[in-house]
């Protein structure tokens, strides 16, 4: 075992290098190459953890010695997320995400009911027509566009408010109180303003379904669980942001890459079979998740990789440095659409807090590129690339804009 007593702690890399938009920052590989798991500082002063090699991460989010119970991990970033409750309190109820077992289980087997891959599947023509009818409107109000607001947002808003019952015309509220929430340049009360207005609209909501329940995901809930009022807004929250906020920059983001790779972009036209495998190495390559996530503490001495985690250290995962371990994928830095063992990606995590909407973003990523590209054949950037914003300081990384024409 190494002594980790004299190493230098490291601070949390976010900043990606100038004109390589989909690399990882380079302190992150730097770290992966000389020490996949070694000493983090946080901001509060703790001293944790960093992992970036692909075996020491999947081998922790799969380990139940660690918790992702809030109250007893540090943040690695300035401006903590914010939740219902606080970042240093117990998950408020419903808040699942941030339960370990026993208190995750019941709640997460309720959910999975609701998220069959039956009923994703049974989804996918109406995606079909969400995605089609963007295009359209697209395609009518004619170049240049900006992909982010005519198709890569409002797509996965439209059906997540479906899913959920919530009427999309209520999308601008919610998708900017979700901006606000989600971007750490924004300070922490502004986070929290967004978060009480957020709950508010859907504990309102939950009131009217318990009323005038019908065919759509809260509905189903008050239906068959005996589940609070405070519980059921607090499940609906996380589920509305989580199900616009990631899909929608992953379209951004997977369109932008796929431009800026044209020979991938030409095989993945003309060959349908590259479909699904395209839908993974996306995830894999551009790993939108950067920041400071996933993360446990350490619930007790643990041994990982040759290293000691103690009890009451934070662990913090650098995803798109793990998603490009050479250990696991062969010449990772490159953008393969036809890369054989791409799931094998951690973007949705792994293990019991593995993402609960995983399905329903692979049918709608692989319905939306590819009618966005058969429908525009000729779709191509309507600015210098270096002159694409990008969403550096959000906790999902993608673009703010997405100019293009065709």
């Amino acid at each position: 075992m190494s002594d980790q007593n004299v190493e230098t702690p490291v601070t949390l890399p976010v900043r990606r290098e100038p004109g390589c938009p989909f690399d990882p920052p380079p302190e992150l590989e730097r770290h992966r190459a000389s020490q996949p798991l070694a000493r983090l500082a946080f901001p509060d002063g703790h001293v944790g953890w960093l992992v970036t090699g692909y075996d020491p991460a999947r081998a922790i989010l799969a380990d139940s010695r660690f918790s992702v119970r809030p109250e007893l991990k540090h943040s690695p970033l300035p401006r903590p997320n914010v939740r219902p409750g606080g970042h240093d309190k117990p998950a408020a109820p419903g808040w699942f995400a941030n339960m370990d077992p026993p208190g995750h289980t019941g709640y997460r087997r309720l959910l999975t009911g609701q998220f069959t891959v039956r009923r994703m599947k049974a989804l996918e023509p109406r995606i079909a027509q969400v995605v089609a009818g963007r295009l359209e409107a697209m395609a009518e109000s004619g170049p240049p566009v900006d992909l982010v607001q005519a198709f890569a947002l409002p797509v996965p808003s439209l059906v997540i408010c479906e899913l959920l019952g919530v009427p999309y015309e209520d999308h601008e509220f919610f998708e900017k109180e979700t901006t606000l929430l989600v971007d750490l340049d924004n300070s922490e009360a502004q986070a929290m303003t967004a978060m009480a207005n957020l709950a508010g609209y859907l504990r309102d909501l939950v009131g009217h379904k318990r009323s005038q329940p019908a065919e759509d995901l809260i509905s189903g809930l008050i239906t068959d669980g005996d589940l609070s009022d405070e519980e059921l807004t607090n499940i609906a929250l996380t589920l509305l942001v989580a199900g616009h906020e990631t899909t929608a920059n992953m379209l951004a983001l997977g369109a932008f890459a796929l431009l800026r790779h044209p020979g991938q972009l030409d095989a993945f036209r003309v060959d349908d079979s590259l479909t699904d495998t395209a839908v993974e190495e996306l995830l894999r390559y551009l790993t939108i998740v950067h920041m400071g996530a996933p993360n446990r503490a350490a619930l007790e001495d643990v041994e990982v990789g040759g290293r000691l985690i103690r009890k009451g250290e934070t662990v913090v995962m650098g995803l798109p440095a793990i998603n490009r371990d050479p250990e696991r994928f062969d010449d990772p830095a490159t953008l393969r659409l036809d890369r054989g063992n791409a799931r094998q990606h951690l973007a949705f995590g792994h293990g019991v807090h593995q993402c609960l909407g995983q399905q329903l973003a692979r049918i709608e990523m692989r319905i939306a590129y590819g009618a966005l590209f058969e429908r525009f054949p000729t779709l191509r950037l309507a600015v210098a690339p270096e002159e694409v914003p990008m969403r550096e300081s959000a906790l999902a990384y993608g673009v703010w804009r997405l100019p293009v024409t065709w």
